[in-house]
């Protein structure tokens, strides 16, 4: 099913779907009917660290690299993408600019704050499932944009006649992804308008700098927030994990009719989607 929703969203089917994740991070359950070769490390996943993944997982596949270039070559041989904008992007936002620890592996990484950079591969994923909404010209928005990572990603993809714009609640984060996209040469983005952070609840998106062809969302919500539908252009379209106990990764289509259909594609687990009081106690 998971495969299957995938090849409908534009992605070939990569030939294990599967993803290495840190101890600390991942968990197994038995039922998941893994084959006799394959013996992962069964944990029960910590409270407060969140994770980014699809399932089911094994423990046997792997994408990190000790480079940028060596993680991007991985994710593109294992099929986690096909556009060759993806692949441009990916290499010209390096990783180590966004997250301090670990940044090749291919595991979510706390970035402080109770939050997490999502893994890799999910990252990739995304990017391909929007791409045909993330071209020169076109609007994009990434909800929970965390270390800025992939709003710059966005930000060379749509180019400098487009603009892609990254929302963050933890104020600390937003002057952090600021100075980031700085550290890994990337300020001319910011200069020029093409790339734009901004302190706020992306529940609500950022109606001041839309409608979007492609939105992007870094947690989970319990329902499909009406604000990001409302957002999207005629065209656009919205990737979003919803659920609380069981998450879906959805895939939102908004028609030119304004008709919009909703799609899953993978079962995910994902921090929250909340208020900063509730995510960080203040």
């Amino acid at each position: 099913a998971i495969t299957s929703g995938l090849q409908a969203s534009g992605m070939s089917a990569p030939k294990i779907l599967c993803f290495a994740l840190s101890p600390s991070s991942a968990y197994l359950r038995p039922s998941q009917g893994l084959g006799p070769k394959i013996r992962p490390l069964l944990l029960r996943p910590p409270r407060r660290l969140p994770v980014h993944f699809c399932k089911p997982l094994v423990m046997a596949w792997a994408c990190f690299s000790g480079s940028n270039e060596g993680l991007v070559a991985n994710l593109k041989g294992e099929g986690m993408f096909q556009d060759p904008r993806i692949e441009t992007a990916m290499l010209g936002v390096d990783r180590k600019n966004y997250a301090k620890e670990n940044p090749y592996q291919n595991s979510p990484q706390l970035i402080g704050y109770s939050v997490t950079i999502s893994a890799p591969h999910m990252h990739a994923m995304c990017l391909q499932v929007l791409a045909n909404h993330l071209k020169p010209g076109m609007r994009a928005l990434d909800v929970g944009s965390g270390t800025g990572y992939l709003t710059a990603c966005m930000a060379v993809m749509v180019g400098a006649s487009g603009m892609a714009v990254g929302i963050e609640h933890v104020p600390q984060l937003v002057k952090e992804s600021i100075d980031n996209v700085k550290e890994d040469g990337k300020g001319n983005l910011l200069d020029s308008g093409n790339m734009k952070i901004v302190e706020g609840d992306g529940r609500q998106g950022y109606a001041s700098a839309g409608p979007y062809d492609a939105i992007h969302v870094g947690a989970a919500a319990p329902t499909l927030p009406e604000a990001l539908v409302q957002q999207l252009k005629p065209g656009g379209r919205l990737v979003i994990p919803v659920g609380t106990d069981s998450q879906q990764l959805m895939q939102i289509d908004k028609l030119a009719d304004g008709q919009v259909i909703q799609k899953s594609l993978a079962e995910v687990v994902f921090v929250p989607l909340t208020n900063l009081k509730d995510q960080i106690g203040k």
